[in-house]
């Protein structure tokens, strides 16, 4: 599992809070990682249309949907994003055990299905709900 999830998460709720246009390089510095890597997972959100884009020199992000209309799970789908998985498989197909030969694509099969679980979770989840969790209702 990459943190490009929380990456997007992180910015998408300080984008929301502070309702203007924002640099890569000011929400790398709140989400204490390097814009390079932002500009990486916003180009994923903008093309996913929670996030616009401005150019030029006062250029930078903007969120300018409904907090409590963007799920988690609409993240996840814009950074095709795998929760479960697996860098390694056991087993040959090729081999004449039946174990050795199919455990791999029940490995597979049961990461599937733990991803879409996970992603049916984060429907239930907002940016919104997100924010409240870290300020209560308060305005910054």
């Amino acid at each position: 599992m990459t943190s490009d999830f929380c990456v997007a998460v992180h910015a998408l709720v300080y984008l929301n809070r502070k309702a203007k246009v924002l640099s890569s390089e000011e929400l790398a510095e709140n989400i204490c990682t390097n814009p390079a890597r932002v500009r990486k997972v916003m180009a994923k959100l903008k093309k996913a249309g929670l996030v616009q884009t401005k150019e030029g020199n006062e250029g930078g992000y903007r969120f300018d949907k409904k907090p409590q209309e963007v799920t988690l799970y609409q993240v996840a789908n814009a950074l095709e994003f795998r929760f479960v998985s697996a860098a390694w498989r056991s087993g040959n197909p090729d081999m004449e055990c039946l174990i050795a030969s199919g455990m791999a694509d029940v490995m597979d099969g049961i990461f599937t299905d733990l991803n879409e679980q996970c992603k049916q979770q984060l429907k239930n989840i907002t940016i919104a709900q997100i924010d409240h969790k870290i300020f209560g209702g308060k305005q910054s």
